[in-house]
């Protein structure tokens, strides 16, 4: 065999061998340069999942053991024969109560959230379109806005000065129109109207910033096209407005029924005391006083699980209804 022939060939075997290294490699460096964002990600989300999981994650499994045993000042954990019992008082209206806080809490939330969603996209328009002196229009959101920053228990003492029965301005307005006597924070269903415009007064204003914000990031051209088109400010509202305040929308929608039915602290400062015989028990506050003036905390486990369910199901319809999925595909327009 000739040299020539003998180092062709002895090239020839090595080639491939160097050849797979080289592909290996860079194999290698492809995979990690495509999932680098992935590994970065993770590692950005992995100390906030780790704090979530910790504080929220395991109170709530807690909650759900809770739910199944009779725990009381002993804080023992004694499971439940049958296990579902404190279930079964609650669906099956063992505890009276039941039935008319769950009524007070539909009531509760289903006023509320017009105000809080459908009155503040009202505010959020007239404040951000219809207006067209940004002074006025910053001077109407401030006020609307000073509830949401002033305490709670400074906004207590408020409406319980203006509902006060005997120098309250509701109550004087009140008989001069023929409701003398009226006791606003007592007597039902005035009680209950309070209680919708007190939580009202404070969801509206954040709503009305979230749709303001919304408004003013819509393009001016297009504004203006449809104007020089002859389309009246009813037109622009209804055809260009409204359909691009989708997403705030279920956003204002599905962040205020949460909190309208996890929220109990305004009701608490002004009827405490009193809140079930004026017809303002919600179901949150039911759960807060069943688990500390009750000391039933199994049993406020599972009015606080089935609370949180419902929750859940009614934010599950939200983006059925407004078509959640249909909204987080790519656009069909190419640029």
């Amino acid at each position: 065999m000739s040299k020539k022939f003998s180092n062709l060939l002895r090239g020839y075997v090595a080639k491939p061998k160097v050849s797979i290294s080289t592909g290996a490699l860079g194999g290698l460096k492809s995979f990690l340069k495509e999932k680098s964002r992935t590994f970065f990600v993770i590692a950005f989300l992995t100390p906030f999942l780790a704090a979530l999981t910790i504080m929220y994650g395991l109170p709530c499994a807690l909650s759900v053991l809770m739910s199944f045993t009779d725990m009381g000042l002993s804080f023992e954990l004694h499971f439940l024969n049958p296990l579902l019992k404190n279930y079964y008082t609650i669906f099956h209206v063992a505890d009276p109560r039941v039935p008319v806080v769950a009524q007070t809490t539909i009531l509760y939330v289903g006023c509320t959230l017009l105000i809080n969603a459908g009155f503040s996209l009202v505010l959020g328009v007239l404040t951000a379109y219809c207006i067209r002196n940004e002074n006025v229009a910053s001077v109407l959101r401030l006020l609307w806005f000073l509830p949401r920053m002033t305490p709670v228990i400074i906004y207590a003492l408020l409406w319980l000065w203006f509902t006060d029965p005997t120098y309250g301005p509701l109550s004087i307005v009140s008989s001069w129109i023929g409701l003398k006597g009226v006791r606003w924070l007592l007597d039902k269903p005035y009680s209950q109207l309070v209680m919708i415009a007190v939580n009202g007064y404070i969801g509206a204003s954040w709503g009305m910033v979230i749709y303001v914000s919304s408004i003013k990031t819509i393009p001016l051209e297009i504004i203006y096209a449809a104007k020089a088109d002859g389309a009246t400010d009813w037109d622009v509202i209804r055809r260009i407005i409204l359909p691009l305040l989708k997403w705030p929308i279920l956003f204002v929608t599905s962040w205020q029924t949460l909190s309208l039915i996890g929220s109990y602290t305004e009701i608490l400062a002004i009827w405490d005391g009193y809140s079930y015989t004026s017809g303002v028990e919600v179901w949150s506050l039911f759960t807060y006083h069943t688990a500390f003036e009750g000391y039933r905390f199994g049993y406020s486990a599972a009015l606080a699980i089935v609370m949180a369910t419902v929750a859940l199901i009614l934010v599950a319809i939200y983006f059925k209804v407004f078509g959640f999925k249909r909204m987080l595909e790519p656009s069909r327009i190419e640029v």
